[in-house]
């Protein structure tokens, strides 16, 4: 958040230095025709000018009023709320600190109370809703939420203080220091100026129960009772609710390239590397390639809750440097912001990085790749650099504030399915096993937490390969040796030679996604062994022995745990004939694409988040548009299915 006050300080000086030099760049695009634009177009160097346009929606969250804080907190009601990274211990440090400075204090603990989960400006959830319900019930004069060690866990807890704060109640949130910045923004996002905070000194997880204890008790309690009774100011509004409406085709800024450049790194809309300055000219180029029209509302979508129109897209398009006649791509990407399944863990500390795939002709028509080192590709690269802008500036996605991945992201790819493979072998493309027409084109937005690390099967037998491929998604888990939800999201890529052989013994991508289903079974003790040691919000081992959370995690019914046949790729490892494993996959959550090197036997699996599958729309004239820059008409690329 310091980052993006600093840049609001600098865009500030920027803008009246420019007031006093060349007129003021508060103007719409429109009021710059027929040689009236006060723009110069050269500067006193004679550089070029650019006049630029923000590639930020505005803000369309309405700010609630807080109330005001407590005087104090005696003879007060307090809810302790969350059960994230050691809320176990330090909450518990938490009461004792409280009793002792306030002996007629009332405390609820989350096991009275509840949660109120992520929170919602769109419409408020049950759980939110009852939440709410029970504090008002409890009579509960102030809320304590905590604690946000993980990006999805700090919305969360989070959303139990945005809860609180909505029905007139004080609230804080507990956080690490590097989920400071993201309570705050997640509170703006909301609707709350200010979401108070308390920083705990450190990683909670990495921490000994007496150094919980004593961080609790000397550094993080007496900044909740500040929070809880000290009243907010004007300044500290001003510092994290800053953002205000604009005409979507405002002039923001004009200057040379470089200063350009530097404009938009210091606003914090760059991913860092060198952008295209997103001129109204430009821009309006860009959105002749698309049927809608500048003004027309895409959506508002979070992180940020920016209303984003169509001009504000193709912003984004001609800084990445993307084609114009891959605008229809740009836009059914936006598109896919407004799913939540897909866009829920893209914050989180475990690094999901986006990518993008596109079925249909539309594909072949403009050239994105299928082949041997497609992401790679000088076009599929450009396609995804407008993943990266999109994410920050349209979905407000902002690394070290609110997109959290402790070792950071890869860079977002984009490439198509081929299709022509896909139908050699009798297999469905992508989109048509999700009901579209195979010449219809789509863009299917997916996560991933790694990339590369592909298999190499030795034999053309397609029951084989099935073993392999299910002993790949077995190792291939969400998170770090799969120490939470066994059964997850994956994706996996097959070049065109592995997916003939596999042909031979499963009809459709259906059939070979039951046969993996079946067959993909993890040991339940590695999944217990991973899940005691490694888990992701606190620690077990404080809490049962390795053998009760073994039977724990077996009486599980979300666990899928059986006694099952070993698998054969550990049967070398044991004399028992059966084992207790559990499911890895799921019905509908591995997408099954043919892509890649057709000439290579390989196969690779991704786990990640969900799917968001969108329809690509184009304007009537398509054809007519593209015509003059070599391409032939989209019919052209059509298939059938009798292809071979």
């Amino acid at each position: 958040m310091k980052q993006r006050t600093l840049a609001l300080l600098l865009f500030i000086a920027l803008f009246f230095s420019l007031l006093s030099g060349c007129g003021a760049p508060a103007q719409t695009a429109e009021d710059c025709v027929d040689g009236e634009c006060i723009v110069p177009q050269t500067d006193e160097s004679g550089k070029e000018v650019y006049a630029i346009i923000s590639p930020v929606g505005y803000h369309d969250v309405e700010m609630i009023e807080q109330p005001p804080r407590l005087d104090t907190l005696a003879g007060k009601t307090v809810a302790l709320v969350g059960g994230s990274f050691m809320a176990s211990v330090t909450h518990e440090e938490l009461i004792r600190c409280l009793k002792q400075d306030y002996p007629d204090i009332t405390i609820y603990s989350f096991s009275e109370v509840g949660t109120g989960g992520p929170y919602s400006v769109f419409g408020q959830s049950a759980q939110t809703l009852a939440f709410q319900s029970r504090l008002q019930e409890l009579g509960v004069d102030a809320v304590i939420s905590g604690n946000c060690g993980c990006g999805l866990c700090t919305t969360k807890e989070s959303g139990s203080a945005i809860a609180a704060e909505y029905i007139g109640i004080p609230a804080v949130t507990v956080g690490a220091p590097t989920f400071i910045a993201q309570i705050h923004s997640t509170g703006v996002n909301r609707g709350v100026p200010v979401l108070r905070t308390a920083e705990y000194p450190g990683a909670f997880a990495a921490h000994s129960n007496e150094e919980l204890v004593k961080n609790t008790r000397e550094t993080v309690y007496p900044q909740i009772v500040k929070a809880l009774t000290t009243e907010i100011t004007q300044a500290e509004i001003a510092l994290y609710a800053n953002e205000g409406k604009r005409p979507y085709d405002e002039i923001v800024y004009y200057g040379n390239f470089e200063e350009v450049q530097e404009f938009c790194q210091v606003n914090g809309w760059t991913d860092g590397l060198p952008i295209v300055p997103p001129t109204d000219e430009a821009i309006r180029e860009y959105l002749r390639f698309t049927p809608l029209n500048a003004e027309d509302v895409l959506g508002v979508y979070p992180l940020a809750y920016r209303e984003t129109s169509a001009y504000t897209v193709a912003a984004n398009a001609v800084m990445s440097g993307v084609p114009k006649e891959f605008m229809p791509l740009c836009i059914a990407f936006t598109e896919c912001l407004s799913d939540g399944e897909w866009r829920r863990p893209l914050a989180s500390t475990h690094g999901w990085s986006p990518y993008a795939w596109l079925n249909g002709p539309l594909a072949r028509q403009l050239g994105i790749d299928c082949s041997q080192g497609m992401i790679s590709e000088e076009t599929n690269k450009a396609l995804g650099r407008f993943l990266d802008l999109a994410m920050l500036n349209l979905g407000g996605y902002y690394v070290k504030e609110n997109r959290m991945g402790t070792f950071g992201y890869l860079t977002p790819w984009t490439f198509a399915e081929d299709e022509t493979a896909c139908l050699a072998v009798g297999w469905s493309p992508y989109h048509v096993t999700q009901g579209y027409d195979l010449n219809d084109n789509t863009l299917t937005a997916a996560s991933a937490l790694q990339w590369g690390n592909n298999v190499t099967p030795a034999t053309d037998d397609p029951r084989q390969i099935m073993k392999l491929l299910a002993w790949d998604i077995t190792e291939k888990q969400q998170n770090g040796l799969g120490n939470t939800n066994p059964q997850v999201y994956r994706t996996v890529f097959i070049t065109g030679v592995v997916a003939r052989n596999l042909a031979n013994g499963y009809a459709t991508k259906e059939d070979l996604e039951n046969a993996l289903i079946r067959t993909a079974r993890r040991p339940l003790w590695m999944r217990a062994y991973a899940n005691y040691w490694a888990n992701t919000g606190s620690t077990q081992f404080d809490k049962r022995t390795l053998e009760e959370h073994f039977k724990m995690l077996l009486s599980d019914s979300d666990e899928r745990a059986a006694l099952t046949n070993t698998p054969e790729w550990y049967a070398g490892f044991t004399d028992d004939k059966k084992i207790y494993t559990i499911a890895t996959m799921v019905k509908g959550q591995t997408p099954i694409l043919v892509t890649g090197d057709a000439d290579r036997n390989k196969f690779m699996v991704l786990p990640g988040g969900g799917y968001a599958t969108v329809e690509i729309k184009l304007p009537e004239n398509w054809d007519e548009l593209v015509a003059p820059m070599g391409y032939e008409p989209l019919a052209t690329f059509f298939l059938e299915k009798e292809s071979t």
